[in-house]
């Protein structure tokens, strides 16, 4: 179907699960990473969607807090695959995990650039080459990861949830400047998901999180790989919050 996409923070986690869906759904997928660590990671998932998916992919290191290498990113999406671009997931995030009054401004300063500025970065950079392309028979789709961190209260967490919060509003605003230009904007706020981050902690402390769960469990990341599959295929949903959390957070 010749459909592009680009995903922030590609090479783990949630990322690399939404970049597997991007590419079993058909679209050519540009794989963001940020540090040298990650590259082998991101190649490794580049050929891995190639090979079960038939699409082709693009591996490009950049550094999204900074708008000069937000701009390098989509330069290179558009070299590669020309100037329309019909899906961005903006997934890309940091945490500190500090309390408020001994983390460093340096240090929230980057959360906030990773995680809420990059956001605004892309979507800056990429809706151009979006709105060219997009009508009613035809929609482009921005994808945005929340947090239910933005939706409520995470102690040691101020910084991230002011960002994850911002990414909502950010969102809600798009949607509707975008709406009548067959543009959608969503978000996808997961609770807390199996990732390598949660791997780490012992189990007590596991068990003890997921009691803390309505439904009794800790997600994984193929639930919300499911929530950005709906999203893509919903196409009177805009402006919308999607939550998969167990039951954690109400909305």
């Amino acid at each position: 179907m010749n459909q592009n996409a680009i995903i922030t923070g590609g090479s783990r986690g949630i990322g690399r699960a939404l970049a597997l869906k991007l590419g079993e759904l058909g679209y050519n997928v540009v794989i963001n990473y940020r540090s040298d660590s990650s590259k082998a990671l991101s190649d490794e998932l580049a050929r891995e969607i190639e090979e079960k998916y038939h699409v082709q992919t693009l591996v490009v290191k950049a550094d999204v807090s900074s708008f000069e290498q937000c701009r390098h990113l989509v330069e290179e999406a558009v070299k590669r695959f020309g100037d329309k671009v019909d899906v961005l997931v903006n997934n890309a995030g940091i945490t500190n995990n500090c309390n408020f009054i001994d983390i460093k401004p340096e240090a929230y300063e980057k959360v906030i650039a990773t995680n809420l500025m990059s956001f605004l970065h892309m979507s800056h950079l990429v809706l151009p080459y979006m709105v060219n392309h997009s009508d009613k028979d035809h929609q482009c789709c921005i994808v945005n990861t929340s947090s239910v961190g933005g939706m409520t209260g995470v102690i040691n967490q101020a910084d991230y949830c002011a960002a994850k919060s911002g990414v909502i509003g950010l969102s809600r605003a798009l949607a509707l400047e975008f709406a009548k230009r067959g543009i959608r904007v969503n978000v996808i706020a997961p609770g807390m998901i199996m990732t390598d981050m949660l791997r780490g902690v012992n189990q007590d402390e596991l068990h003890a999180l997921a009691a803390t769960i309505p439904e009794g469990y800790i997600g994984d990341v193929e639930d919300i790989a499911g929530a950005l599959e709906y999203i893509l295929k919903a196409s009177y949903l805009t402006g919308q919050v999607i939550s998969p959390n167990g039951g954690f957070v109400l909305q």
